[in-house]
């Protein structure tokens, strides 16, 4: 099969680094694999490519009708194996559509949208976190199909996770922030929802559109509550002074109840922090000072 692309080295090397073989065998298959599908798909490129932490993405035209796409080429794991699951039931309300997608390789043929418009580069960041707001409002008003991940697993996990790692932190005020985390987490861990998630809508995950001013990309779906997924805003474009004024807005914009949506935030931070904890690294300040902000009064 002829060679059409080449690999960026950085996507390789963050390939290697999380997914080890699997990742450097998936790396050696892009080739084979873009071709295989630009073929299937009757497609020619157009344009340089794209890629992320996980995924190749190359900027296509169909041919039949000359309509543009992108091809997304990616390592299917737990995360990204929902994808196109949750692109179905939203079919362009507030998300970029899916096209085609071939299951056993996980390969989706998308809308193409506007990669150079991004809402991380929106020069408001209150605007940007009311775009952010609005987006997921209609994506969470779907009830989440059957066969993803679900937030009730997770957060029956999470408890346990805590137990282990926070001794591991040497500054008593930060363990007891987690603990304060954990805690709020098991007041809502028993009423976990159901609704469409997307996980992760940060502001470099919505793009400018020709149909929609915004939509929403690379979702990593999951089912539960619409609480859980504030944080991304939160944390990205990161400014301490705004963190109350987006939560407030965002909860109001959703309909959610504070307390509830307070809660699966912290959990989140917990979640956020555990994953670090055990790799090893740092702790966020960011997701730290959300904590602070966002606890009950009187912890400290």
């Amino acid at each position: 099969m002829r060679k059409v692309i080449d690999v960026p080295p950085e996507l390789a090397a963050t390939q290697a680094l999380y997914h080890k073989a699997a990742g450097r065998a998936f790396v050696a298959a892009l080739p084979g694999l873009a071709a295989r599908f630009l073929d299937h798909w009757d497609l020619r490129l157009d344009g340089p490519s794209m890629y992320g932490v996980c995924a190749l993405v190359l900027p296509v035209v169909r041919r039949a009708d000359a309509v543009p796409a992108v091809l997304k080429l990616q390592l299917p794991d737990d995360e990204s194996a929902g994808e196109p699951a949750a692109l179905r039931v939203w079919d362009g309300d507030g998300a970029v559509r899916l096209l085609a997608h071939d299951g056993p390789t996980g390969t989706m043929l998308l809308e193409r949208l506007d990669p150079a418009r991004t809402l991380e580069r929106h020069p408001g960041s209150r605007e940007a976190a009311l775009v952010v707001a609005r987006l997921l409002a209609r994506l969470t008003a779907r009830p989440a199909p059957s066969g993803l991940r679900r937030l009730g697993d997770a957060a029956r996990a999470l408890p346990e996770r805590a137990a282990r790692v926070l001794d591991r932190v040497p500054d008593p005020p930060v363990r007891r922030l987690l603990a304060d985390c954990a805690a709020a987490l098991r007041e809502v861990a028993d009423e976990p929802g159901d609704r469409l998630l997307h996980w992760d809508l940060h502001y470099g995950n919505v793009l400018a559109a020709d149909r929609a001013p915004w939509l929403a990309i690379d979702p990593k779906p999951l089912a539960g509550d619409p609480g859980f997924e504030l944080l991304p805003a939160l944390a990205n474009r990161f400014d301490a002074a705004e963190i109350r004024w987006r939560f407030d807005a965002m909860t109001a914009v959703l309909g959610l109840d504070r307390d509830r949506a307070r809660a699966w935030t912290l959990a989140r931070v917990l979640q956020t922090c555990l994953w670090q904890l055990e790799d090893g690294l740092p702790l966020s300040d960011g997701h730290l000072e959300i904590a602070r902000r966002l606890r009950r009064p009187g912890h400290d």
